[in-house]
């Protein structure tokens, strides 16, 4: 690969205007009479091989019907990350060009980083939109930066800003399932202390789902846009009791087997032709999985327990979906309903080789954590699935889900990318029920697909142009050539290049070069699998597409590529630092967003000001700040003050005495030590009440919860203090709550940039 040097433009302006303001660019159209509804369904980390129309054993009776009802894709390709997936199915663009080369969780300034859709990329729901269409997103979102989820920000990137004309879900990239964290509803945080017994939140977003179509109907006749993105099956991995009940005993046999019951049911179906390999084990470094019978019977049934949960998770999708679909057929509209079912990226690696019961404690990997850090705090395997636990399955599992590819969410082999896709529309597509099609074609064609079906032209004048192609012909005729002949991919220095059946792929090392990634090349027309390496047989051939690479590289702003210091994924602008000056909270402030939360705390020491003026019978919660998945909380129950440290899953509760009547002046302070950890040190009135030392830090994206005044709201920090109180809110005199961020460590990320900035401005 060529070495080249660009500098880049800084931070754009934030953009403030809505969609409901007059753009230059919107056609003059209208949907027409019997324009054709459209339900896109989204799952989140989802593999290959997860639903039955593409090999499962997972019960999926509804999408059973919905393939034969409809067509069936076995070469679509998306991206390795959900964020830019999300982006460039929704605007047609190639992620880096729509500004999402990475996950919308950083912001290193690069105009393939901005995670912002740009003013002049019209998204499908406003285009649609302007042809007549309702337009309503459910779930998860995922495409607005962390700096602009809190209250006070500018609301450009959210849903309703985007072309939805409702919205209800998570901005963030994941949440607990049975206890979510912060659900937004149009442009405001839903508010609500706890949530009843028995909820789940695929459920719930049903509910949501189903109540805006009866609405709609019950006032319009207008075609719909039900954009439907589940935030399961991403982690952390939580069930339905009933729903993991059914699977009990399922997975037994192992991954090794699994992987080949569903590989022989892909072949007896017509996925593959015969003769297609079924790669080996994943080996890579860092990436392998080891053989099921190696493994102790300990270890095994623990495993086993952890993709009850995960088949649970979907089983309850394809229920929930099941129920939407009745509606719209109650309405009398499902034969005229385009139904788009997918996933966003291949199935995750991500929790190791041995899974882990402490998912956030899991997700790191920063460079320097200590040898004696838990990442898989033990638990009851019973408590598995539940809401007390955050977890997530071994990448065996992943392995299994991906069959029958290699590799994971991530990396731009067919795991990653390569993902089950199914379409159904009975009036439009009758005469293609139950087939399948070979193709291959890319999630920036979805846009332009819908449109061709639904009529609606995209605005021409002053936009980006697409990079999608429709493939409403291949659907009308399996002898019809892809409409998308070449594509570029990039993910943290995973790379790869398809054009005419021809892939190179590299896998990258963190840290190793990227001239030094070796090429790899697949004929995928006779090797789908990716398991033949004939980079050494045509190495002009692998020269042509490298350099076909770069040049699609830098006009689709793939570059800077990841240096190896990690600059691309933990940078953030000097707009940032007000995040971390003083705060104070009084009581009834709503509930403070998790990243604004985060930034008070994060890698430095912090102190915590309560002024309270207690009377001898009030409890209850003075501040809260975080869940099941790490957190602490400061109580007052009994007479006593206490603290509470939920350190991922370990629970340290601290007995700070009695806590007089009248003002009182407490101070929490904690004090970063080597080793990300913290000592905490408790004072009333300026004595001594007690101390905590050396607790593991919460960092990464623990706290998921942000902080939370006089209450502990939705998912608890301290489980025992929840089932004796549920929230607890206090019942005395609460008058403030201050956070007061002191020194970073020098471990801080942004302490390191700024060093890395400063070593490279002297030596300029």
């Amino acid at each position: 690969m060529t070495s080249r040097t660009r500098r880049y433009p800084g931070h754009g302006a934030e953009v403030g205007r809505t969609v409901a303001e007059s753009r230059p660019w919107w056609p003059e159209a209208g949907a027409g009479e019997g324009a054709p509804n459209v339900v896109i369904v989204l799952l989140d980390d989802m593999g290959y091989s997860d639903v039955g129309p593409f090999g499962a054993e997972i019960e999926t009776p509804t999408l059973d019907r919905l393939s034969e009802r409809g067509l069936r894709l076995t070469n679509y390709h998306t991206n390795p990350l959900c964020s830019p997936s999300r982006a460039a199915l929704l605007t047609g663009l190639n992620p880096h060009r729509a500004g999402y080369g990475f996950v919308a969780n950083a912001d290193p300034g690069f105009p393939g980083y901005t995670f912002e859709i740009a003013d002049d990329v019209p998204t499908l729901a406003e285009t649609l939109r302007a042809g007549g269409y309702a337009t309503f997103a459910v779930g998860k979102w995922h495409l607005t930066k962390d700096a602009t989820m809190n209250d006070g920000a500018a609301r450009s990137s959210w849903p309703t800003q985007r072309g939805f004309d409702r919205f209800y879900g998570i901005l963030e990239g994941l949440t607990s399932l049975h206890h979510p964290h912060r659900l937004i509803r149009d442009n405001s945080p839903v508010e609500i202390d706890s949530y009843p017994e028995g909820y789940y939140l695929t459920d719930d977003l049903t509910d949501e789902a189903i109540g805006l179509l009866k609405g709609l109907r019950a006032n319009s006749r207008k075609p719909f846009f039900l954009y439907f993105a589940h935030p399961a099956v991403h982690g952390p991995l939580q069930a339905k009791a009933s729903d993991i009940a059914k699977y009990r005993g399922r997975y037994d046999g192992g991954w090794d087997a699994l992987r080949d019951e569903r590989f022989a049911r892909q072949i007896a179906n017509g996925l593959f032709p015969e003769g297609t390999a079924l790669p080996p084990r994943n080996s890579e470094q860092f990436l392998d999985v080891p053989a099921w019978d190696s493994l102790s019977e300990e270890d095994r049934s623990l495993f086993v327990r952890y993709q009850e949960v995960y088949s649970a998770m979907v089983d309850n999708v394809d229920q929930n979906l099941g129920r939407l679909l009745a509606t719209i057929e109650a309405l009398g509209e499902l034969d005229n309903t385009i139904v788009i079912f997918t996933s966003d990226n291949g199935g995750t690696g991500e929790g190791g080789i041995r899974g882990t019961r402490s998912y956030f404690a899991q997700f790191l990997s920063r460079v320097g954590l200590p040898d004696d850090w838990e990442t898989d705090v033990a638990r009851d395997p019973e408590l598995i699935g539940g809401p007390r636990t955050m977890v997530h399955y071994p990448r065996g599992w992943g392995m299994s889900s991906n069959t029958p590819f290699r590799l994971y969410k991530g990396q731009t082999h067919a795991g990653g990318v390569r993902v089950p896709f199914i379409i159904s529309w009975p009036r439009g597509l009758a005469d293609e029920a139950g087939g399948v099609r070979t193709q291959f074609q890319y999630v920036t064609d979805v846009l332009p697909t819908v449109l061709e079906l639904t009529g609606v032209p995209r605005p021409s004048d002053g936009v980006k142009s697409l990079d999608g192609v429709s493939f409403v012909a291949p659907l009308r005729d399996a002898s019809a050539a892809s409409t998308h002949p070449e594509q570029y991919a990039e993910m943290t220095g995973n790379r790869a290049y398809y054009r005419d059946g021809w892939k190179l792929v590299t896998l990258h090392r963190p840290g190793r070069p990227h001239d030094e990634d070796p090429w790899e090349l697949y004929d995928l027309r006779t090797d789908p699998t990716e398991t033949n390496d004939l980079a050494a047989e045509h190495p002009d051939l692998v020269k042509e597409l490298a350099a076909a690479w770069e040049e699609a590289a830098w006009q689709n702003q793939v570059f800077p590529l990841d240096d190896g210091t990690g600059y691309l994924w933990t940078a953030r602008p000097p707009s940032e630092d007000a995040f971390r000056e003083p705060v104070t909270l009084l009581p009834g402030t709503p509930h403070l967003e998790r990243y604004r939360s985060a930034r008070l705390v994060a890698f430095r020491d912090f102190d915590v000001d309560v002024r309270v003026t207690h009377e001898a019978d009030a409890s209850g919660v003075l501040f809260a700040h975080g869940d099941q998945g790490g957190g602490y909380n400061l109580y007052v129950e009994d007479g006593h003050l206490w603290f509470a440290y939920n350190e991922y899953g370990v629970l340290y509760e601290v007995d700070l005495g009695a806590l007089e009547a009248g003002p009182q002046a407490i101070t929490v302070s904690a004090s970063a030590l080597e080793g990300y950890r913290w000592d905490f040190a408790f004072t009333v009135n300026g004595s001594l009440a007690g101390r905590l030392g050396g607790v593991q830090m919460l960092i990464g994206m623990a706290p998921m919860q942000g902080i939370d005044v006089g209450i502990d709201r939705r998912s608890p920090v301290s489980w025992p203090l929840y089932e004796r109180h549920g929230a607890f809110p206090y019942t005395g005199a609460l008058e403030s709550v201050t956070y007061r961020p002191g020194a970073p460590a020098h471990y801080d990320p942004q302490e390191v940039l700024a060093a890395l900035r400063a070593a490279a401005a002297a030596y300029e």
